[in-house]
C-alpha cells in the first residue's frame, strides 16, 4: 500500500497547542487517516504516536478504555517535544463502532474484550498498521521513536520498513470500569501495562 500527501492545513487547538494536519491520497481503498505535526520534530527519528480512532473514549470520555487519556497525554508530549500523531480510522481494533458497542454488551455479561470479539467471529485485533507506515513514508520519515504500549505496532511498522529506534510507554489510566480491559490487554496481547492482578484475577 502506498500514500502521497494530499493537503496540509494549520489547526489551532486547545491549551495553546497548534498542529499541521496532513491528509493523504491512497493507491488502495483506505479510510480518511490523518497525520498531525505538533511542535518542531527534531532529528532523523522523530517522536510518533499511532492512535486508533475511539469515538467513545476520545470524544465522549468513556472510562471503559484508556484511549482518551492516552490521546491527551500523547498530544501534550508531542507538542512539548515535537512529533507526529497518526490518527488511524480503525475503530474498535478494526471491527467498527457498532460492533465495538455490541462487544461491550458481551463484556457486561462477563467476557473480556478479546473473548467478546471471538464470540462475534472477529479476530482479537484487525488493525493493519501498514497504513501508518505508508503515511510515514509519504512524510519522508523512515525512523521513529514510538509512543506505545502495544508490541504489535512496533512489529508491524518494522515489517513494513520503518525502523523503530525506541519505544516509550504511556501512563497507566486505570478506572473502576476499565481494569479488566487493561488486564486482558496486558495478559493476552502483551501490552506494556504495569497493572497488578488481584488474587481472583490470576489465571
Amino acid at each position: 500500500m502506498g500514500a502521497t500527501v494530499r493537503s496540509c492545513v494549520e489547526l489551532p487547538m486547545r491549551f495553546g497547542m497548534r498542529a499541521k494536519a496532513y491528509t493523504f491520497t491512497w493507491d488502495t481503498e483506505q479510510p480518511e487517516h490523518l497525520a498531525m505535526r505538533l511542535g518542531a520534530p527534531a532529528g532523523d527519528a522523530p517522536l510518533v504516536r499511532l492512535h486508533s480512532e475511539c469515538l467513545t473514549g476520545d470524544v465522549f470520555g468513556s472510562q471503559r478504555c484508556d484511549c482518551g487519556p492516552q490521546l491527551q497525554e500523547s498530544l501534550f508530549r508531542l507538542h512539548s517535544a515535537g512529533g507526529w500523531l497518526l490518527y488511524l480510522r480503525q475503530e474498535g481494533r478494526g471491527i467498527g463502532l457498532y460492533n465495538k458497542l455490541d462487544a461491550y454488551r458481551l463484556q457486561e455479561r462477563g467476557l473480556d474484550t478479546f473473548a467478546a470479539n471471538r464470540v462475534m467471529h472477529y479476530p482479537d485485533d484487525l488493525r493493519d498498521y501498514g497504513c501508518a507506515a505508508a503515511m510515514l513514508a509519504a512524510l519522508g520519515i523512515a525512523r521513529v521513536r514510538l509512543i506505545t504500549n502495544n508490541p504489535d505496532k512496533v512489529n508491524q511498522l518494522v515489517a513494513a520498513g520503518i525502523e523503530v529506534v525506541e519505544t516509550l510507554s504511556t501512563g497507566l489510566y486505570v478506572t473502576g470500569h476499565n481494569r479488566r480491559y487493561l488486564l486482558a490487554k496486558a495478559r493476552q496481547a502483551n501490552h506494556a501495562l504495569p497493572i497488578e492482578m488481584d488474587e481472583e484475577e490470576a489465571p
